[in-house]
Parts: C-alpha cells; structure tokens; sequence
C-alpha cells in the first residue's frame, strides 16, 4: 500500500521540477538571445539497465534482483535537464547596439565579477565611462580581453566582421568566440554561460549582423501545451496520494477496530 503512495509521491516531485523548467522559459519569452531548457525524465530501473549492459561485467545479481522493490524503481525521475541551443529569430531594430550572431555556437564575451561569462544576447548599451555594457551592467569584451570603450561623440558601425569603427577608424574588434561542444556550458542566470577555456576558439569572421536582435527561441505555444499538460498530471497524482491515504487511514481504523474487539 506505502510502495503505491511513494511512487505517487515521486512522480509529482518530477512534474514540480518540469513545471519550474517550463515557468522559467515561459517567463524568458522576450528575453533576447534566451535559450530554453528542458528535462528528460525516466525511470531508475531503465537507466540502471542501459548502465549495466554498458559496463563489460557479468550480471551477478539475478537472485538478488528478486527482492528489488519493482515498483520503486519505475517512479519517473529527472533523469537529464538541458539546454535548446536552436537560433531564436533574428529581428530587425535599426539600433546600431543591437547585434545577432549567425552562427548557433557563437557567443559575446562579458566580464562579470565572477570572471568571463558567454552571452547570446546582443542588446548592448553605453554606460556613463563610456563603455560597451549589456543590460545588466557587465562590459562586453574585446578579442583582447579588454572592455570595449566608445565615444559618445561619433556613431557606431559594426561590420560582419565584429569590428567596430567610429570616425572612420578601427577602435576594438568584438570577442567572439565559438564553442566546440555546446554541452560543456553551464548556463549562469538566464542568459549568460559558464564554459570550459579550451574548448573555445576566436571566430569573428562573417559572424555578426548590425542593427539586428536574436530573440528568445522559446516557442510559447509549445511552453504553454507542456504547462497544461504537466499541471494535469499533478492534479492526477494528487488524487492517487489522496485515494491512498484514505485507505490507508480506513485500513488502519479498521485494524485497530479489530484489536480492540
């Protein structure tokens, strides 16, 4: 009867951390150059069964296996959480700050109090020293490892070589960089990553397109179908935990009953 009630009690954790997964993306639906995550779920019986057929060691266990709690076992689980690196549509804006990138495994480099951080989101403005920042204040860095700074006399032009000019003059090439395995990122906030050095390398040729703003590419329809969906299963669990229990507490009233008589 318990083993009914855990399995219940499981399955609706997962949908709680789906239902997290999809808010947020719900959430980042105009958040430019945002890249939506997602779960795989399954059950710990199946992972542990594709692991053992991996490893080159005989199944010793047969026996054993028997008193397995077959039950337990099959409650769904997270078993992965990623992230969709798909290009989001590119929107014209006319602003001569905002730039997108061709390329799905190209990023801008922002400095943060935290060290260097891989951005999507190429909505840039000017802070009062003049320097190139993004929304939240971190300068966007150079192909040198320098904050780009402006003139807030001349206009901006980037060309789609990331270079940018002002008065006819070079002043910075933009940072762009290109990540080998785009799994090794380890997204920080929203809408910045974390990478691993070496698997990055400097590609601001034919990479960059002024005047032009990647949007998220999160697809709010399909957000909202996954919403509606996983709030129905909660809903389903909750009343498998509610038939449980009345069970449970009528099997238990009748047991003391009994000892009693």
């Amino acid at each position: 009867m318990l083993n009914g009630y855990y399995d219940a009690t499981g399955a609706m954790v997962t949908q709680f951390n789906r239902l997290n997964v999809i808010s947020n993306n719900l959430a980042n639906v105009n958040t430019p150059g945002f890249k939506q995550d997602d779960i795989i779920i399954g059950n710990f019986e199946r992972i542990f069964s594709e692991k053992r057929d991996e490893l080159p060691l005989e199944n010793n266990t047969k026996e054993a296996a028997k008193f397995l709690n077959r039950n337990l076992n099959k409650v769904p689980i997270v078993v992965e959480e990623y992230t969709d690196f798909s290009i989001g549509d590119i929107k014209k804006t006319s602003n001569p700050l905002d730039i997108a990138l061709k390329q799905k495994n190209q990023f801008f480099s922002i400095q943060t109090p935290g060290g260097e951080r891989l951005t999507r989101a190429g909505n840039f403005q000017i802070d009062k020293g003049g320097f190139l920042v993004n929304k939240d204040g971190f300068k966007v860095l150079d192909e040198k490892n320098n904050p780009i700074q402006v003139s807030p006399n001349y206009s901006i032009i980037i060309d789609k070589n990331a270079n940018i000019y002002q008065n006819h003059q070079k002043i910075a090439t933009l940072k762009i960089s290109s990540v080998d395995n785009l799994n090794t990122l380890k997204k920080v906030g929203d809408n910045m990553f974390n990478f691993i050095p070496e698997t990055i390398t400097l590609t601001p040729k034919n990479s960059t397109i002024q005047g032009f703003l990647e949007k998220s590419n999160v697809n709010p329809i399909s957000q909202m179908t996954n919403l509606i969906e996983t709030n129905r299963l909660v809903e389903e669990y909750q009343k498998v935990m509610t038939t449980y229990m009345d069970d449970l507490n009528r099997d238990a009233i009748e047991k003391l009953a009994n000892i009693r008589a």
